[in-house]
């Protein structure tokens, strides 16, 4: 197993913390990434890993992505996050989460845990049976893509503005990836704006459904990338830019909320060449991350929403300093993020 610090993915992170509990069966990393502006704060994930280092690699990742996520949306919260080794099997036993959520309890609030991939709400609950540390419960705020979908819909409509020189919706053409819970909820605001919508889903009956509830039209899962629109919107797999799908790409501008769009992060430049405005996703997705972590300073919907409304101004911000230094955006969104965390 390579050493931590020597992974691409290390970032000078504040704390790495291994956890084993042979009773339950439970191995675990929990990974701290800054805690300048606050507790670290960021979702547990639950993962069969082939190898140890994969597992290692994915909690620095995601902890770094969560500094730089909450940085930018202006959260009280530094950047974690915890990645518990699964079986082969994803056996998961009240055992197991009993211990974890013991090991969280033992950093003294220096760790914000929340749900993430194969954690379950309930999941969530358990923990916080045994830590205070726990953020997203049912009681705090309810589902969080709702909030997400918001944010985007309101940064497409700074993209459509920025790209465009639209100063509405009526009759842009946005091409939706993935329409479950967020792009679902993208879709229907853009849609009671006007905007004419190319839908596509790997369920393609719901894309389906949903193109013809909302007078749009759907195309498949691979038709999606090179169809003709004004803001092509991913908001369903990680990695969908790479050289190869960018080449492919007949928009103006990409706006959506999947998180890690970039395959490599080279990408972000190659969109710049092919003149195409790019929203990065840390920034414009924030607003699930914003309503979970109400639990960090109490932050009512009221507060909640006026948080999520920055986004545009946020994203503003980003391709004015692009345009100014002929920088690509999620470049310009690093540097910022990494000056607001004091890195």
């Amino acid at each position: 197993m390579t050493a931590f610090w020597t992974e691409p993915d290390f970032d000078a992170h504040e704390q790495l913390q291994f956890v084993h509990d042979a009773a339950s069966g439970l191995t675990a990393i929990i990974a701290i990434h800054s805690t300048h502006l606050g507790p670290a704060a960021g979702g547990t994930r639950f993962w069969h890993y082939a190898q140890p280092d994969a597992a290692i690699r994915d909690a620095l990742r995601l902890s770094k992505g969560m500094s730089y996520k909450n940085a930018m949306a202006g959260l009280p919260a530094g950047g974690g996050k915890a990645v518990i080794v699964a079986n082969e099997a994803r056996s998961k036993s009240p055992e197991m989460l009993i211990a974890f959520a013991r090991a969280v309890d033992q950093l003294g609030g220096r760790y914000v845990t929340a749900q993430d991939v194969g954690m379950t709400e309930a999941d969530m609950v358990a923990l916080s049976k045994v830590t205070n540390h726990v953020a997203g419960l049912p009681d705090q705020g309810g589902d969080p893509g709702p909030y997400t979908a918001r944010g985007i819909y309101l940064g497409v409509k700074a993209a459509a503005k920025r790209a465009l020189g639209a100063t509405d919706m009526k009759g842009v053409r946005v091409a939706i990836q993935g329409v479950g819970s967020v792009g679902g909820g993208l879709a229907r605001h853009l849609a009671a704006d006007g905007a004419e919508l190319i839908l596509a889903d790997i369920n393609a009956d719901h894309a389906a459904a949903m193109a013809e509830e909302l007078g749009g039209s759907s195309v498949s899962t691979d038709a999606i990338l090179s169809t003709e629109c004004d803001v092509f919107s991913p908001n369903a797999l990680g990695a969908i830019l790479t050289e190869q799908s960018v080449a492919q790409l007949n928009c103006k501008a990409v706006a959506g909320g999947a998180n890690n769009q970039l395959a490599t992060g080279s990408e972000d430049q190659l969109l710049v060449n092919r003149g195409i405005l790019y929203a990065p996703d840390y920034v414009i997705n924030a607003g699930g991350i914003i309503t979970v972590l109400r639990v960090i300073d109490q932050a009512g919907d009221k507060e909640i929403n006026a948080r999520i409304d920055k986004i545009p101004g946020r994203l503003d911000e980003v391709w004015d300093e692009s345009a100014k230094t002929s920088t690509a955006p999620g470049a310009v969104a690093d540097a910022m993020a990494r000056k607001l965390i004091g890195r």
